[in-house]
């Protein structure tokens, strides 16, 4: 498919999943794709609720991991979340910039914006923005974050270059990011690479992790450390909507694996632009 066709995929399946809570997603016959997906969106996800900033409301359950617990934010940074959904990660990084400090989300979809914003304003947040746009454009001008963070999203962009070229961009020099995110190790079958499904499902869109954290020293980030890894464990009755019980053997058998990785990296003070040949 064509990188498009990808994006109107994932902007229709997260649209469904803005209209829903997290106990609707988690909960629904049919998954949190609707009636009637055959992918749990919020498999990967974990607990936020023991974090100060955390809002039932702003959670769906659709991330990976806590990019927040990693990313060193100080009081009165300007942070950027990348993929904000419904705000969860913003509302968190919001309690640690304080009153000093602005957060700013970014979503492609409408209907995760005005959710967002809804919930922004019950919370009676000043400093805390959401823009609707692409992460391979940012609606953000140069040199704008101290720390960018994203959680189950850049798997989910069609050009990662871009999407790294544009994070460099944005960063200060000096900056970071810390980001969570799904990667493999080892290939996946075919079938599961071409369903739409799993592409949104945060699953076909992976890359390799050694690809992935090569993309973001290509754009010229430094001092690239993954913070913390884990193997996702995705039941076979899910893989097996798409491929066979011998694909789904032989994908084991390789040693294969998906994995949620936190990753932190940075901007380099003099930084020489990006390095990517993009045309950021």
């Amino acid at each position: 498919m064509k990188n498009e066709e990808l994006k109107n995929i994932v902007k229709e399946k997260y649209s469904e999943i803005a209209l829903q809570s997290k106990h609707e997603n988690e909960t629904s016959c049919c998954g949190s794709g609707g009636c009637c997906s055959d992918v749990d969106y919020t498999i990967f996800s974990e607990s936020y609720t023991h974090l100060q900033g955390y809002n039932p409301d702003a959670d769906l359950g659709l991330g990976c991991g806590i990019p927040t617990e990693f990313a060193q934010i100080r009081e009165g940074d300007t942070v950027i979340d990348l993929g904000s959904g419904a705000g969860n990660d913003c509302f968190v990084a919001r309690s640690l910039v304080g009153a000093s400090g602005k957060v700013i989300g970014i979503d492609f979809t409408e209907a995760m914006i005005e959710k967002a914003r809804g919930n922004a304003l019950k919370l009676g947040y000043n400093n805390v923005e959401f823009r609707l746009g692409d992460i391979e454009k940012m609606p953000v001008t140069a040199n704008k974050a101290d720390v960018i963070i994203s959680n189950c999203v850049l798997n989910l962009v069609p050009d990662k270059i871009k999407a790294f070229s544009e994070i460099y961009r944005v960063l200060k020099p000096g900056g970071h990011l810390s980001v969570s995110d799904v990667v493999l190790k080892g290939e996946l079958p075919e079938h599961l690479i071409q369903s739409a499904e799993m592409y949104a499902g945060c699953v076909s869109g992976a890359i390799q992790m050694a690809d992935y954290l090569q993309i973001m020293a290509d754009c010229g980030l430094g001092n690239i450390q993954v913070q913390k890894e884990k193997m996702i464990m995705v039941p076979d009755e899910i893989f097996l909507n798409y491929i066979s019980h011998e694909e789904l053997a032989g994908f084991k058998n390789q040693g294969a694996g998906i994995y949620s990785i936190t990753v932190y990296a940075e901007k380099p003070v003099n930084s020489q632009g990006c390095r990517c040949g993009c045309s950021c």
